[in-house]
């Protein structure tokens, strides 16, 4: 099978088995909640996430709400998602620019994005993808990137290089399910240390299929 075809039947087999996926599972109404909630969710869950912001974004209501709040404050509303030093650095210095250089609004362009502090092209193209409805690239996450290399489709490291070839092997139509179908898959499947490879309906074109220590007897 060549890679363009495999790459094709894994989404269409995704897609199968998880028919409800088709986005973000975080909670968000303004485009400023959901860079918010993507930047906080980095080694968190979307449910630990969604439990913090219900309180939050009642709090927190513009860009200078989080720009100017004092930094302790801040830290204490986020605590529970972890790293909440660097993620309430990130979250305000972003809210400062947006605030001072963006009129208040988030930006909508990959490299307005880009420039705000914290913001990779993974969270960029999850705000452009679900707030602005533009597709410019693919969101690789830790999910994403354990997945692609097991699966075969790249052989690359960098996040956006992993991006690049997953962009040539699917349809950009399928560019923003296709982030999810892979992260539900990673975390009900394909587990980072115990993939269940013998429940897993990518298994005869898994390219790592069966090649884990705990496999291998089944």
């Amino acid at each position: 099978m060549e890679p363009k075809e495999r790459a094709l039947e894994i989404l269409r087999r995704l897609e199968v088995e998880y028919p409800d996926v088709r986005g973000t599972a975080l909670h968000y109404e303004t485009t400023l909640d959901l860079l918010v909630a993507t930047i906080l969710s980095a080694q968190a869950t979307d449910e630990q996430i969604n439990k913090i912001t219900k309180r939050l974004f009642k709090k927190y209501r513009s860009a200078p709400d989080y720009a100017y709040a004092p930094r302790e404050e801040l830290e204490r509303d986020i605590k529970s998602s972890g790293f909440y030093h660097r993620k309430a650095e990130a979250i305000q210095e972003a809210a400062k620019a947006i605030a001072e250089e963006h009129g208040g609004r988030v930006p909508g362009t990959m490299e307005e994005l880009t420039r705000l502090h914290g913001v990779a092209r993974k969270t960029a193209n999850i705000v452009l993808q679900g707030a602005y409805g533009v597709t410019v690239g693919i969101a690789v996450d830790t999910h994403v990137d354990r997945l692609s290399h097991r699966l075969g489709l790249t052989e690359e490291k960098n996040r956006d290089k992993i991006e690049q070839d997953l962009m040539e092997l699917f349809p950009k139509d399928k560019w923003y399910a296709l982030n999810y179908l892979i992260i539900e898959h990673g975390r009900r499947v394909c587990d980072a240390r115990k993939p269940l490879c013998d429940r897993c309906v990518l298994n005869d074109i898994c390219l790592s299929a069966f090649t884990f220590p705990h496999n291998k007897k089944r």
